[in-house]
């Protein structure tokens, strides 16, 4: 099995999101990472969604989700041909004597500090999930209080844009 990413136009319509994501619960494909949000054209929303499958089942999906009334357009998206990334929000443990030592690991992965308790720093980190993973596996020592990841977005590299069809222009 592959991770697969596909980028998914839709019509910014309620339910759309669930029947989209329906479609793959009812064919038993776990949905590893799902984001969601609107797009230059505030009809328009785009879905990124990431599944672990193989070539052949998949290609079954994106086919129904082709009939789909709502959906404009699916394209998967080539990890070496597209730009990937996570937002990770991660509060550890710090205090006086670890501050440093975190506020360097921070720093070694460009990530920011955007709150600070007596005994504690929130982390704001974005990256593919690799970057993200390593950040985490080298904060863990400190203590991991509390963390919240966002699903992939993802959007192709150059200046091709999958957003300018004649079908979407009439949406």
């Amino acid at each position: 099995m592959n991770k697969h990413t596909l980028s998914v136009l839709v019509e910014n319509k309620p339910g759309v999101l669930a029947r989209v994501s329906g479609l793959f619960s009812r064919r038993s494909f776990n949905i590893d990472s799902l984001a969601v949000g609107e797009t230059e054209n505030p009809d328009v929303s785009r879905i990124t969604i990431v599944v672990n499958a193989d070539s052949s089942p998949l290609e079954q999906v994106t086919k129904q989700l082709n009939k789909l009334v709502n959906v404009l357009k699916i394209v998967e998206l080539d990890p070496q041909q597209s730009v990937q990334r996570e937002l990770l929000l991660v509060k550890v443990r710090a205090d006086r004597a670890q501050r440093g030592q975190v506020l360097e690991t921070a720093e070694l992965f460009r990530a920011r500090v955007i709150d600070v308790a007596p005994d504690t720093l929130t982390i704001e980190a974005t990256g593919n999930p690799d970057k993200l993973d390593a950040l985490l596996r080298d904060l863990e020592p400190y203590g991991i209080k509390e963390m919240v990841q966002s699903g992939l977005v993802a959007i192709g590299r150059g200046s091709r844009s999958i957003t300018t069809g004649p079908a979407l222009r009439a949406a």
